[in-house]
């Protein structure tokens, strides 16, 4: 615990220690989604504190969406149906994601944290990505939680208190007219809305 506080003694200009809370995550998957967007991800390691302001994300329902891991039986489907503001991290192509807890009342849902703009401790994020570009950094889902240092350890973990080392701030409000929306990357049937969300122009986006 004492490690996570010592991590604390940086902040950014302007941004808040206290994590969201767990009321925050309380709602539908989509709309928990974009307001995610300008939210600030904290991983806090051996003192270091790194973060991202969170640029891009994806909303996940239950056993009707055809690309949710609530489909399927076991762990991901309990976590997901469970209380909300919760870390749900699975791997896939060796990579680890980084999944919210998000849903109304009664429901399950999620929300995938697909990518984010690098503020704080870029240079360990190189070093545990192995690599200098800091746009590559945390481009990406897989990309995001290799930087960070986010990985199996984490998961079922609360986001909305500090002591596991991972929680997400309150950050900015991306206004409307700022954030686009496509249908989810990588899934192989997908619901007719779309519910992918992303800021305009921004440099850390996976994809346009």
């Amino acid at each position: 615990m004492d490690k996570v506080f010592r991590g604390l003694e940086f902040l950014g200009s302007g941004v808040s220690a206290l994590p969201l809370p767990r009321e925050f995550y309380l709602g539908d998957p989509a709309e928990v989604a974009r307001d995610l967007l300008g939210k600030i991800l904290v991983r806090v390691i051996d003192g270091h504190r790194l973060s991202c302001k969170i640029v891009e994300v994806e909303a996940y329902y239950g056993p009707e969406d055809p690309a949710s891991r609530a489909r399927k039986g076991g762990d991901l489907r309990r976590v997901m149906f469970g209380g909300v503001g919760i870390a749900l991290i699975y791997g896939i192509h060796r990579q680890w994601l980084l999944n919210i807890v998000a849903h109304e009342e009664g429901k399950p849902g999620a929300v995938l944290i697909r990518s984010g703009e690098p503020l704080e401790g870029v240079e360990l994020m190189k070093k545990f990505r192995g690599i200098d570009d800091p746009h590559l950094l945390t481009s990406g889902p897989g990309r995001l939680t290799k930087a960070m240092n986010i990985d199996k350890r984490l998961h079922g973990k609360p986001v909305y208190v500090m002591d596991y080392g991972l929680w997400i701030e309150k950050g900015e409000k991306v206004p409307s007219k700022l954030i686009e929306r496509s249908h989810r990357i990588g899934v192989s049937e997908d619901l007719p809305i779309p519910l992918r969300f992303y800021v305009r122009d921004n440099a850390y986006v996976s994809r346009k």
